[in-house]
Order: structure tokens, then sequence, then C-alpha cells
């Protein structure tokens, strides 16, 4: 009896143990390393997909963020939003120039000095970081001057915060100055030289950083290391907001609205185009785009619309065409808002223009021409049909009575003499429900 009684005891505290374990096992799994890639030029998508991942580590209780970064630079105001959530967030965050390769320059230098923990892979390097104009042109003048002291007092202001050094991110705007791993390290711009993210967290395991929310010690050695990957919505924008995608889908978009104002009834072609329009709009939110470049292409449509109701001969698709190529011109203006090196270049390329052009001329040109002919084609449908055709009398028109015309009794008007019941007739004109004829052969 005893001997039951003990094995129901071990019995129940195995269970007890089995399910403190599982209670205990989300408990566990929380304290992991949340990795974050940015790959590439810093942009609207990048920058969205940054702040959101760090968000989630803050509501996963992750032990620490990890950016692992590769890029040219990007926009100055995708890196300030970068740059001001790294700083105010309660999770520590480290940014790792990785893989070996690669580099931290122009924005990427201001993304690195804000971690709480930076650090470069071997043959890495970081630097660069010189504000210019658009296409890569120094900024002259006093615009010039302004941009570059306000980057300066930027990366200096971050560098102070985190114990970075100051004068060589000054240098690093001013001379667009670029150091190896080595040299980063050497001269305190970085932390830590790691080879791997397992390298990195053993090194870093036990340091104490300060965060918004005040000091963490690091438990990083060993920690679980989860992907925080762009989700579904991101990864579409970032290929939809491309100028060139953008620009194509507006004009489709604008093709199938222009196809459903034309076309009798409801079909998919105002929907997909709707659609479209939407997506190029929200793309061209994401963008330096130009209203102006943007209302001439809507004119352009506007034209093409108006020459397909009321055919001119080409003149309005002629001056749409224009409107559409300066458009398409003036969409992304050379003269955007000053950027940092390594942004992308913000243009619809001339392959493109010409291409949607040309496929523009083709396709309204044999609109309007289909236009333009069926205005002079004769109208085989309705009443007016009937003009032309012949028929007999079916009694005598004297001169009105009544004929048949296309297996049909109509009432009839003579318009030269009277016509006898049987005779043939021609039918001259349609007034309503009334027919005008004459004796055929006259």
């Amino acid at each position: 009896m005893k001997k039951r009684n003990v094995m129901f005891f071990l019995i129940v505290v195995s269970l007890i143990c089995g399910l403190l374990a599982l209670v205990g096992l989300p408990l566990a799994q929380d304290k992991h390393i949340a990795v974050l890639v940015l790959d590439g030029a810093i942009d609207p998508i990048s920058s969205r997909y940054i702040q959101r991942g760090i968000s989630r580590a803050e509501e996963d209780k992750a032990e620490l963020v990890v950016i692992e970064m590769n890029t040219p630079g990007g926009l100055e105001t995708a890196m300030s939003q970068i740059v001001e959530k790294v700083l105010s967030s309660q999770v520590p965050v480290a940014v790792y120039v990785y893989p070996q390769g690669a580099r931290a320059a122009s924005a990427g230098v201001f993304i690195t000095m804000a971690g709480h923990i930076a650090a470069m892979a071997p043959g890495t390097n970081i630097g660069a970081a010189h504000p210019v104009g658009a296409g890569g042109a120094d900024i002259s003048g006093a615009i010039g001057e302004k941009v570059l002291n306000d980057a300066v007092a930027k990366i200096k202001s971050i560098a102070q915060v985190r114990g970075r050094n100051a004068v060589w991110a000054e240098e690093a705007v001013r001379k667009s100055s670029s150091l190896t791993e080595r040299e980063a390290v050497e001269q305190k711009v970085v932390d830590i030289v790691a080879k791997d993210l397992d390298e990195l967290l053993a090194a870093i395991d036990g340091r104490t950083v300060e965060t918004a929310t005040g000091k963490v010690v690091l438990h990083t050695k060993g920690a679980p290391a989860r992907a925080y990957g762009m989700n579904f919505i991101d990864r579409f924008l970032s290929v939809v907001v491309d100028p060139n995608i953008a620009y194509i889908l507006f004009l489709l978009g604008i093709y199938g609205l222009i196809f459903e104002l034309t076309s009798p009834g409801i079909s998919g072609a105002g929907i997909a185009g709707g659609i479209a329009i939407l997506l190029a709009l929200i793309a061209f939110g994401s963008l330096p785009t130009n209203i102006g470049g943007l209302l001439l292409i809507v004119l352009a449509a506007a034209l093409f619309l108006v020459d397909i109701k009321a055919p001119t001969h080409g003149v309005l698709t002629a001056g749409g065409i224009i409107a559409l190529i300066l458009g398409s011109l003036l969409l992304f203006p050379p003269w955007r808002p000053p950027s940092l090196p390594g942004a992308p270049e913000v243009r619809v390329s001339p392959i493109t223009i010409i291409v949607m052009t040309g496929l523009t001329v083709a396709f309204f040109t044999l609109v309007v021409s289909f236009g333009v002919r069926a205005q002079k084609r004769k109208i085989v449908t309705g009443p007016e049909a009937l003009v032309g055709t012949s028929g007999v009398a079916v009694a005598d028109l004297r001169p009105a009575g009544t004929v048949r015309v296309a297996w049909e009794e109509w009432s009839a008007y003579a318009t030269e003499g009277e016509i006898l019941k049987g005779e043939e007739v021609e039918v001259v004109a349609v007034e309503g429900v009334h027919l005008r004829v004459k004796r055929k052969g006259i």
C-alpha cells in the first residue's frame, strides 16, 4: 500500500514538473536575440522595417536586437527615423556591419554610431558620410553649408551619447573619411570585430549598456537568435516603390480606366486600373514625386479620353503625347532635396519612357482611327439603317399609306406623287415611327 502511494506521489510530482517546464518554456524562449537584416540602400521601406522590428523586439522582451547591415547609404529622412528609433529603444541594439566585404557608408555611419553596441566583421569598412545633392553632386552655396553643418552636429551628438569618437565622426561627414574594421576599433568608432553572430554574442555577454529605460546587463552568450524578416506588405512595397514600376502601374491604371469609360457595361479593366493607380499613388507617396509632373500625365490621359469621345483627327492625342513625355521627365525631377551618398537614384528610365510613350501612341492612334472610321461608316443598326433599303406598298400612298420594309409594315409618306399598292418603294428618310419613301427607280 505504501509502495503504491509512493508511486502515485512520484507520478503527480513528475506531472507537476512537466507542466511547470511547459509553462516556463515560453519564458525561456522570450530571452532571444532578434536579428534584423538591412541589406541595400536605406529608404522608407527599410526604415519602416527596422522601426517595426525594434518595436516587436520590445513587445517580445528580446534580450538584444542585432541589425546586420550592409549599405551604401540612402535617404536622410529614412536614416533619421532609424537613428531616432535606435536611440529611444527600450531593448539594447547592436549594429553589426556584416558579412565580410560589407560596408556602412554614408547613412550607415549614423546608424552604426547610434547602436548601443557597434560591431564590424573582418574585411568591412565604415565612413564617407558627406552629404550630397541629386546625382551625387556637392551642394554649393549657403544651402550646402547648412546641410553640412546639420549633418556634422547630428553625428557628433550621436557619437557623444554613445561615448564614441566624435572627432572622427565629424571627419567622416566633412572629409568623407573611411576606416577599416581594425582602424575603427582602434579609433573607438566601433566596439568590436566579430567574424559571425555567435562570436559577437559571446564577446558582448556581460556588458552593461544604457537604454532609454536604464542600464541593462547583456546575457547573450548562447541565446537563441530569431530572424525578424520583412512582412508581406513590406516585401510587396519594396517592389512597388520603384520609380519605373510606379510609373508603369500609373499608366496601365489610366489605360484601364479609359477602356472602362469607353466600353459599355462594367468590366474588370476598370477595377484593375483603379487598383493599379492606387498602388502607384502609394509608391509616389514614398518617393520625391513632383506633383506638376503627375498632373501633366493626368492631363495627357484626359486629352486622350476626349479625343476618343469626340475625335479631332489626332490633334488632342498629339497634345496628350507631349504632356505625357513632359510629365514623365518631370515626375522625379533632378532638383529634389539633398540626400546622402549612396541614396538610390530616383528617376524613370529613359528606355521605360520611350517604350511606354510608344505603346501609348500605338494604342490611342489605333483607338482614334477606329473612332473616325466608325463615324464615317454607314449606320447598320436601328431605324436609320432602313434609309436606302427597298420595300413594297401594301396600300396606296396619297400621299400617306402603308409600306412593308424589312419584313415589317410602316406608316409612310410619298415624297414624289402617288404610289399605288404593290409598287416597289425606296426609303428616303426615317422620322420617328414614320418613313418617307419614293417610287423605286425615280
